[in-house]
């Protein structure tokens, strides 16, 4: 029998509704676990628990009131979750993982953790990442780096690192990152949960500390593709806080994580993605994916984009270029420290994009990455008039070895390789566990047009239901 804190989110709330047990119980299992193993694996900074355990009590109240009807109004109410600390939380420690803002407490909140907290979720604290973003390991955070729970002498991937480990911990029911190029679906695959990293501005950007402005984008870190299709629901929408969110309708994405049958769906597999050097392991549960794809109607087209080493130059170019501009804030005049806090890679990365910024360079690197962004852009665009999504893996390899990140400079642009061709065209994609290699979880992933989050989570959905994690085999 599961423990309450091992609950999916489903589960969580059915729970919840037919009163089978309490959110002080929910709350005070994941709070036990906590207690139990973050100290070995680092996945939180900060902890909320008085308040987490006051907002339980209120839920409780409303659902004896109210009984299921309280759930009509807040669809949440009860469930607790953990957010990743580039987000603001009003009263609530934001440091982003940077010793820049260390002590920084939020004056607002985030539209993103607005929008939980309306429907009612309950914040059990702020999870680790790399500083402010910038890795894809989670070993650049000020705070020291997040292990990963199936064998701590691995990274669980970045840089959304803290909340993936949170959920594959069992530390909270679901959990919120950001995504710029691979930060949610790296460490869900490398930790073996669900990230879905929407289209960019389906979700809005206001509250989270900036990285890259213009592919950044908020996302659910959870067990199963319809929890993540239930959160995205929450939080979802036009922002009149943030000019890039996008006004179209949410659709209910829970329902297409109820379709199986995924007859007349093309599903795209690019030459280009599977002739990169994977890990045997990796590329082999790849193509036994495509396989059940097939087998649940999905009709495989051999296909091709461009090669993904183009977007590691772009996105290196671009994200740096927005990096110095995003982090020029950060003058330990209005809040934080000095300057003199930044971390090592907040400052390569500052110098390099200042660089490609500057009068001579500019022309010669930033705008000609913008071109060549186009033109990915433009490839997508042929591809989807032929597929509907396209599939590949999430991950060049499983999990490294803590440290290994340091071998390489450029160790987050090549790990990121398969995610960052979407990103840099604000596509959204999903990557699920689809089993192990070397003991450790392998992540694939499926890419669709932009606002075609009920189409890749339908084809995601019928694809987990034929995997399972089976008995766990994590240190924990």
């Amino acid at each position: 029998m599961k423990k309450l804190n091992e609950l999916t989110l489903k589960e969580a709330i059915t729970g919840l509704k037919t009163r089978t047990f309490t959110s002080t119980d929910l709350v005070s299992a994941c709070f036990d676990q906590i207690e139990l193993h973050n100290e070995s694996i680092n996945a939180y900074l900060t902890l909320t628990k008085e308040s987490a355990l006051k907002q339980a009590s209120e839920a409780d109240r409303m659902i004896s009131e109210k009984g299921e009807k309280a759930f009509d109004e807040k669809p949440l109410l009860g469930v607790p979750y953990a957010c990743k600390d580039n987000f603001n939380v009003e009263g609530v420690e934001m440091t982003a993982a940077s010793n820049i803002l260390k002590g920084y407490i939020s004056p607002y909140e985030s539209t993103v953790t607005s929008k939980i907290k309306k429907a009612g979720a309950i914040l059990l604290g702020k999870t680790n990442m790399d500083a402010f973003a910038h890795g894809s390991s989670g070993e650049t955070s000020d705070f020291g780096p997040t292990k990963n729970p199936w064998n701590l002498d691995k990274v669980p991937g970045g840089s959304s690192s803290g909340s993936a480990a949170a959920v594959a911990s069992d530390m909270c029911v679901f959990a919120i990152g950001s995504e710029t190029a691979g930060s949610i679906r790296g460490p869900a695959a490398w930790t073996g949960i669900v990230g879905l990293k929407p289209t960019y501005g389906r979700v809005s950007r206001y509250g989270v500390v900036a990285m890259a402005s213009s592919t950044d984008s908020p996302g659910p870190l959870t067990k199963t593709v319809e929890d993540a299709a239930i959160v995205l629901e929450i939080i979802a929408g036009k922002d009149a806080l943030d000019a890039t969110s996008s006004p179209l309708d949410i659709e209910q994405y829970s329902a297409y994580a109820k379709v199986n049958d995924l007859k007349g769906l093309r599903i795209g597999k690019p030459a280009s993605y599977f002739s990169l050097d994977l890990e045997p392991g990796v590329r082999d549960h790849a193509e036994k994916s495509l396989d059940v794809l097939k087998s649940l109607g999905a009709e495989i087209i051999e296909m091709d984009l461009l090669d993904p080493k183009y977007s590691i130059a772009v996105y290196t170019i671009l994200q740096r270029s927005e990096v110095s501009s995003n982090l020029a804030r950060f003058d330990g005049i209005r809040y934080g420290h000095d300057r003199d806090a930044f971390g090592t890679e907040a400052r390569k990365r500052m110098m390099l994009g200042a660089y490609a910024l500057s009068a001579g360079y500019y022309d010669a690197y930033y705008s000609k990455a913008q071109k060549v962004r186009t033109l990915i852009v433009d490839d997508f665009n042929e591809a989807f008039k032929e597929v509907d999504l396209i599939f590949g893996p999430t991950m060049p390899c499983v999990a490294l070895d803590l440290g290994e990140s340091e071998r390489s400079s450029m160790f987050g642009e090549m790990m990121d390789v398969l995610a960052e061709p979407s990103s840099i065209a604000g596509l959204p994609g999903i990557s699920i566990n689809s089993g192990f290699s070397n003991k450790m979880p392998v992540g694939v992933q499926l890419i669709g047009p932009q606002f075609s989050e009920g189409q890749i989570i339908k084809a995601a959905s019928a694809l987990f239901n034929k995997f399972s994690l089976g008995e766990r085999k994590s240190v924990l």
